[in-house]
């Protein structure tokens, strides 16, 4: 198919829309019931390809090898090459061109390998579809389709490929991206049309990229990858691609002169933003692009500032010299080992089942405050199972346990004849196991009930090579399961060539009706509705009930329906999920073409009971919100189930906290809320709550949402999480929106920044903690880097005031030096703090302040200290062997070439380049914790004296690039030629002693400084814990103690947000750590 769906580059003939069910199998030779065999598959998918739109080459190594070239760091240090070829430094100009080669050389690996990286992780993200080959339905990815597939689809599914609809129930797809059309298409699958009918009029397909948004249907693949609608459109829009900005036009149309000026001006803009990378990558790749900017400006200063003292002097080294002052300012391989942090960072979260949509997301993982949680299959296992079924006229039937959730013929029955909410002391003795054939025996009740959970349900249970497998929805499964326990399930009345049930219609569930239906015709022609979902929503329309075993149908009553209700409660104090069941007599209208109206279908129901289903909480989920708390970060559970079982689900994980008998009625009012409660109150009187609630039941959509506002609102940062399609809007809104890789549909996974492929929650937590550790780890490579320009750039400017008898100023490092700390020194050791492990507290501070960044006042005067105490010690050093062992003579041209008087230079020199790299090295192991001492990074080990060597060991990627820095000096100091002429130093012997000393000195001032912190914030904790502060989890609830019923007070007092209050998070992530690290 080329313009057109369905012919060039397709197996058929005729336009798919225009064929019949039976001709489009015929055409694509497929089967209708088992599509494709396994034999053809092969074959279409190397003749048609994969059904992938052509989004380009992919990973592009001249692209990558480009952008390493043409970045502004390449390009001035270009600029310093052309300027030392330009007054015939030969030496340095080559030295500057190896740096460029080799950079640009490891930048080329490294990015292309973290886009290899990143590349796979994209994949594993890309959508499914459901498909039947062979006669068995399996998950396979969207590109593996072929034309001839059958495939299955439901609410919330994203269309995989172009598709003839074979059968569809209620089916409806929004297919705004490829027509514009705003509202949801309704398909028939039977109708068929013109060969020239327009892609919006044909209702018997669905169009790849297109989502359904009501019902369920299958169909088979008739075009696929860029023979689609959507290939033809991307096809279009790639020839008309444009990068240059459009002038704006006034109110007539025209474009005034001025205005192409400014269009072209703003494209400019775009190119230089996109070339220095202020304007594309994520918020902090923009943000240390920025600071590049800034250092390059303090780096031009820094060069006049040499040129000055010299009096401007045009000398070759002078210039040189002001060059690579200007260089020191730099950080040379930030961007670099950023982008290999975050690489690396996705990578480790796949193997602990997350998946990361985009790269914001990674960093913003780290400032979460408050996590907005599902319950079912994310707190719980997902693995739903009926625990209770009560029919008001016959009593309660109890579920015995099982060790197969779908096996029906595992757990006994057993019946009881009082209700949920009037079971008598000693249960035991009224609840009997019984045969499911005797329950059964005269018992219309009974089976009018199973008939509703065997037929409002879309989930199979069926025997397959001797074991019991379940297909569908985890509620649904639970309620077949149950029905089939009676021989009773759904395959039982609707299979056979003359079923005793037809569907005829159905109404899926819907988020905010919060029910389903369907209707079903009978082999004797009557039909029947069969409804389940939520109790209020179903008793609300039902009229009439059986309430008496030997009494017919009667009235619904107000009292009736107390009564049901206190048996709701009394199911959900159970933590039970309790869904109500109703049906009635159905006359289907003569005009079979008369639109279904869904609330007609829904009204005059006849009640027939409730079942209660038990989600067993996740092992893990306790202590995955526990861990939370001990971060700093509160956990919401939004829940479409009864407050009763939320409440004692979040019991038992520990949402909620067991004293709440202690906590003042206002407050313990807030905690537990029902959507209907929330949603009534205004955004000031949500503001006004004392807390905002840490379970809403009876979630809708617009609930999330209002939730995430409300959050915003009191400056927290809030993760959602969502597997359907109404969960798109809530997922968008979150500051991170989390979608279920297997629960999930495919529109949520698209409207999320990252994808659970366990759907479990301590999964998230998992993501939390990598986000911090790569943050953490951002943070100590970026101090390592700056802290090491400062003390280049100190050192180089504070030189200049060493004049020989030509009043020039002699150097204490040689350009070439410079290059060598900057280029070879630097970038390994940075990419090894960059994959640092995650520190042991990391998950007892408080959530990180996006707004503060890498740079807290903490990095800012750490980097500050280092970087003078570097400075100093390497100046004077300089000075020791000039001045101090040597005769202060600093000759006459010593910046330019060796000589006998300037012997001693050349040592003051090689000795404080050795310095100067040593302490570089020897400060990346002191940033592996920024307060922990390096000797004592394990405070509770034994090792006093051999710990540290075991934490070198550790981070072997660390070590051996440190080492490698510290081999790397003999040959450069030592080799005759590189070191007088290349580096303008000399061997030293004696002035080793000297770097020992300055070494020894280096640990020693660090070490004081770090000891100096952990006083100053031991203290400030101390401070904190005196005031009621401290333990992050115990005041994640201890807090709302104090909160008194003065609204004023309340929101006054809510400032702090549970716990995660920015300033308040500062003071105890400062004493925690230290605490810590005690």
């Amino acid at each position: 198919m080329a313009k057109d769906s369905g012919l060039d580059g397709s197996p058929q003939t005729v336009f798919a829309h225009a064929l019949t069910i039976d001709e489009t199998r015929d055409q694509l030779e497929t089967d209708l019931e088992d599509g494709l065999a396994r034999g053809q598959i092969s074959s279409r998918a190397e003749k048609w390809g994969r059904n992938e739109l052509d989004d380009g080459p992919g990973v592009q190594p001249i692209k990558i090898l480009v952008h390493q070239i043409a970045n502004a760091m390449i390009l001035v240090l270009i600029m310093a090459m052309a300027v030392s070829f330009g007054i015939k430094s030969w030496i340095e100009g080559g030295v500057i061109a190896a740096v460029i080669v080799l950079n640009v050389i490891v930048g080329f690996f490294q990015e292309f390998s973290a886009e290899k990286t990143m590349d796979s992780l994209r994949s594993l993200s890309s959508p499914t579809a459901t498909v039947v080959r062979d006669g068995k339905t399996e998950t396979i990815p969207t590109g593996d389709l072929v034309p001839g597939d059958k495939v299955e689809l439901k609410t919330g599914d994203t269309v995989p490929a172009d598709i003839r609809l074979v059968d569809a129930m209620n089916f409806e797809t929004d297919e705004a991206l490829l027509t514009g059309e705003s509202l949801p298409v309704a398909k028939v699958a039977t109708a068929i049309f013109d060969a020239d009918t327009g892609p919006g009029d044909r209702l018997n397909v669905a169009y790849s990229s297109s989502t359904v948004t009501k019902g369920r249907a299958t169909g088979i693949v008739y075009a696929t990858g860029m023979k689609t609608e959507i290939g033809s459109i991307a096809l279009a829009l790639r020839a008309t691609d444009k990068r240059t900005r459009e002038p704006r036009r006034s109110k007539d149309g025209k474009v005034k002169p001025h205005r192409y000026l400014e269009a072209w001006g703003l494209t400019a803009g775009d190119f230089i933003g996109k070339f220095l990378g202020t304007t594309v990558g994520t918020p902090l790749q923009r943000k240390l692009s920025k600071l590049a900017i800034l250092l390059f400006g303090t780096a031009v200063v820094c060069a006049i500032i040499v040129l000055a003292a010299n009096k401007f002097s045009n000398n070759n080294e002078v210039i040189i010299y002001a060059v690579a002052t200007g260089l020191s300012m730099i950080p040379a391989s930030l961007v670099v080992v950023l982008t290999i942090t975050m690489a690396a960072g996705t990578k480790r979260m796949v193997s602990r089942n997350v998946v990361v949509r985009t790269l914001d997301s990674l960093e913003a993982l780290g400032a979460v405050t408050d996590i907005c949680s599902d319950k079912t299959g994310t707190l719980t296992q997902g693995k739903m199972v009926t625990k209770k079924a009560w029919v008001p006229a016959v009593g309660t039937y109890s579920v015995g346990t099982s060790d197969n959730p779908v096996d029906p013929s595992i757990g006994d029955i057993s019946h009881s004849a009082f209700a949920p909410s009037n079971v008598p002391q000693g249960e035991g003795d009224h609840d009997k196991v019984t045969p499911f054939a005797d329950l059964l025996e005269d018992n219309t009740h009974l089976k009018d009930f199973l008939n509703v959970a065997s037929l409002a349900n879309l989930a199979r249970v069926y025997k397959s090579e001797n074991t019991w497998k379940a297909r569908g929805d985890p509620t649904e499964i639970a309620i077949q399961v149950f029905a089939s326990r009676f021989d009773w399930g759904r395959d039982h009345f609707t299979s056979g060539d003359e079923p005793e049930w037809s569907q005829t219609a159905e109404f899926p569930f819907d988020s905010d009706v919060k029910k389903m239906s369907v209707i079903f015709e009978h082999k004797d022609r009557s039909s029947m509705v069969f409804s389940k979902g939520a109790v209020e929503r179903v008793l609300g329309s039902c009229t009439q009930v059986h309430w008496n075993k030997d009494q017919g149908l009667i009235k619904m009553t107000e009292a009736f329906r107390q009564e049901i209700l206190l048996n709701m409660e009394a199911l959900a104090k159970q933590g039970l999920r309790v869904l109500a069941l109703a049906s009635k007599e159905y006359t289907v209208s003569a005009d079979k073409d008369a639109p279904l109206d869904r609330k007609d279908i829904e009204e005059n129901l006849t009640f027939r009971g409730l079942v209660g289903l038990y989600d067993p909480p996740r092992p893990e989920s306790a202590g995955a919100v526990a861990e939370c708390h001990r971060a700093g970060i509160a956990v919401h559970m939004l829940t479409g189930d009864h407050p009763g079982t939320a409440r004692a689900i979040a019991l038992q994980v520990g949402i909620l906290p067991e004293n709440m008998t202690s906590f003042a009625k206002d407050v313990v009012d807030s905690m537990v809320m029902t959507a209907s409660a929330f949603d009534k109150l205004s955004d000031d009187q949500i503001d006004d709550l004392p807390v905002l609630p840490l379970v809403i039941a009876r979630c809708s959509p617009t609930t999330k949402v209002r939730m995430i506002d409300a959050l915003h609102r009191r400056k927290c940062f809030a993760a959602m999480t969502g597997d359907g399609v109404n969960d798109s809007p809530s997922l968008k809104r979150a500051d991170v929106g989390i979608a279920m890789g297997q629960a999930g549909s495919d529109v949520a996974k698209d409207a999320s920044d990252i994808v659970l492929t366990d759907d479990n929650f301590a999964s998230i937590l998992n993501a939390i903690e990598e986000g911090r550790r790569m943050f953490d780890n951002i943070q100590k490579f970026v101090l390592h880097l700056l802290a090491e320009n400062i003390a280049q750039a100190c050192t180089l400017l504070i030189g200049l005031a060493f004049k020989d008898q030509s009043g020039l100023s002699v150097f204490p490092l040689a350009p070439v030096e410079i290059l060598w700390v900057i280029m070879i020194t630097s970038g390994m050791p940075d990419m090894g703090l960059g994959v640092e492990i995650a520190a042991p507290d990391i998950m007892e501070r408080p959530p990180q302040s996006l707004k503060t960044g890498v740079f807290t006042m903490e990095v800012m005067v750490d980097m500050v200290v280092y970087g003078l105490w570097m400075a100093a010690l390497c100046l004077a050093a300089f000075s020791i062997v000039l001045f101090g062992f040597g005769d202060g003579n600093l000759g006459i041209g010593c910046n330019d070439a060796y000589s006998e008087v300037c012997d001693t230079v050349f040592r003051a020199r090689a000795t404080t380049f050795v310095c100067l790299t040593w302490f570089a090295l020897f400060l990346a192991w002191e940033m592996v914790n920024m307060r922990r001492s390096f000797f004592r990074m394990q405070p509770g080990s034994k090792k006093y004296f051999t710990q540290w060597m075991h934490d070198v060991w550790r981070n072997q990627f660390l070590f051996w690039a440190i080492m490698a820095g510290f081999i790397t000096v003999f040959p450069v100091l030592y080799i005759p030629v590189i070191n007088h002429v290349v580096f303008k130093h000399t061997g030293i012997s004696w002035e080793w002693a000297i770097v020992l000393i300055e070494a020894i000195l280096f640990f020693a001032g660090i070490e004081t400084w770090k000891w100096g912190k952990r006083i100053f914030f031991r203290r400030r904790a101390a401070k904190l814990a005196a005031a009621g502060g401290g333990d992050l989890q115990r005041n994640m609830f201890s807090q709302f103690l104090t909160m008194s019923e003065s609204p004023s007070q309340e929101k006054a007092a809510e400032q702090g947000r549970a716990g995660a209050g920015q300033q308040q998070q500062q003071v105890e992530m400062h004493g925690q750590r230290i605490e810590q690290a005690q």
